[in-house]
């Protein structure tokens, strides 16, 4: 469903929330964030709480198994197919449309048909209308469903690649007017089964709008939404709901400097600082505070302080291969036990039972031995005047490599291994997962 999804989401808008608790709603995400740091750790043992969990995430997924049959995506999905087949050339010289083509056109019109026969796009003239007519599933032939849009033109210009000459390394470019809004309906055998809408606001001829909003409103009762708006402080929301039920929603804001990162500088004091919540259903909340500018600077001054040995000379007879490698192994846990401490102190996770009003585990890293690799050092030979290190003659050594663990921290400051904590437990959770996601490889 994501993949489907993300063919059609561009950016997108949701300001609602429907469970009712309007002093969530008026606070800010920071406030929210503050409120929910603040609650005490729950007290149920790590192995209580997995139970707990595991019958929460069952309850979610019970929500969610109606997607596996929404005629509406599995719609789109064979317009993306037939478009794959053959491709309507709607921007007049622009190849290889997609569904996401279609929705973010504008001033573009005409009526194409599909032709099951001959496996192409039967263009009709319009002047009002994008619309594409073609069967609903792959197992049909009658064209019996309906994609159209409409849309409002911007200013702004973009440049599509239509061909390239690799000979005279030249590129020929077709161009289109990104949309201040667009609507699209899908119907099915005459029924309303879906509606998309977007709107964009954009400044200074700038690509890149300052607020984007999408939302996808399915017949089966699913909606799925998002928005963005780019300032001092950049926001991000999404909203996945059934039936007005909040399913899985994401608030996050940053203070990126979203302009100077777009054109490829990725400087660290443009990164800034972001937060966030992923909440699921009413059960479970993720907090998130990550300082990205720290951590590009902290990351900085540790790959400053901790400088990979220099290999020796493999013709000096006094090379000292064993202090080389000593200081390899010393490099490499240096460098994974700073990566764990700048992770942190700048990246803190928290997961939070909403329905409890509890803390359940603060997500921290942990640096671990990652394995062992055997050798033998090098030899000097007195005939060569060389280091050889492919004979079997020199002394056995060790070198040591280290990775970084997520641990679950809970209140008692017992710590759990987080691919060890959810491997075991989840048994049918995981089973009935593995069906939901199999039932989308079609």
């Amino acid at each position: 469903m994501s993949l489907v999804l993300s063919q059609l989401a561009i950016s997108c808008s949701s300001d609602d929330s429907s469970d009712g608790n309007t002093t969530e709603t008026e606070q800010s995400l920071s406030e929210q964030i503050a409120n929910i740091v603040k609650q005490p750790y729950s007290k149920l043992s790590p192995a209580d709480q997995k139970t707990k969990l595991e019958a929460e995430a069952n309850e979610m997924l019970v929500q969610l198994d109606k997607t596996k049959n929404l005629s509406a995506l599995e719609t789109i999905e064979n317009l993306n197919r037939l478009l794959d087949i053959s491709t309507p050339d709607i921007f007049s010289g622009l190849n290889d449309n997609e569904a996401e083509d279609i929705i973010n056109t504008a001033g573009v019109y005409g009526i194409y048909t599909w032709n099951n026969t001959e496996e192409t796009w039967i263009k009709t003239s319009s002047t009002s209308e994008l619309k594409f007519v073609f069967p609903a599933k792959e197992s049909q032939t009658a064209n019996n469903a309906s994609f159209s849009t409409n849309s409002v033109s911007s200013d702004i210009k973009v440049a599509v690649e239509d061909s390239y000459n690799w000979q005279t390394d030249t590129q020929t470019n077709d161009y289109f007017f990104l949309p201040t809004s667009a609507d699209a309906v899908l119907t099915i055998d005459n029924v309303k089964a879906a509606t998309f809408s977007q709107n964009a606001k954009y400044t200074n001829g700038n690509e890149t709008p300052n607020e984007f909003g999408y939302k996808m409103s399915l017949n089966d009762g699913y909606s799925w939404e998002i928005s963005s708006k780019k300032a001092s402080e950049n926001t991000a929301k999404a909203l996945f709901a059934y039936n007005g039920k909040n399913l899985i929603e994401f608030n996050s804001g940053s203070t990126a400097n979203i302009d100077e990162l777009l054109q490829g500088d990725a400087l660290a004091q443009y990164r800034g600082k972001a937060n966030g919540l992923i909440t699921l259903m009413d059960n479970f909340v993720i907090v998130a505070e990550m300082d990205f500018a720290a951590e590009a600077a902290d990351k900085a001054a540790l790959k400053t302080s901790n400088v990979y040995p220099e290999y020796p000379d493999n013709t000096d007879p006094n090379s000292d291969f064993k202090a080389f490698f000593n200081a390899e192994n010393a490099y490499r846990k240096k460098l994974s036990e700073g990566t764990v401490a700048n992770d942190n102190k700048n990246m803190k996770l928290i997961l939070v039972s909403k329905k409890d009003g509890t803390k359940i585990a603060d997500i921290v890293q942990r640096s671990e031995s990652d394995g062992t690799d055997q050798i033998t050092l090098p030899v000097w030979s007195a005939d060569d005047n060389f280091w050889y290190n492919w004979t079997d003659e020199g002394e056995a050594f060790t070198k040591q490599y280290y990775t970084e663990v997520s641990y679950l921290k809970f209140g008692d400051n017992t710590e759990v291994e987080m691919g060890v904590y959810f491997s075991t437990g989840f048994d049918t959770f995981k089973s009935k997962f593995d069906d939901f996601i199999q039932s989308f490889q079609k």
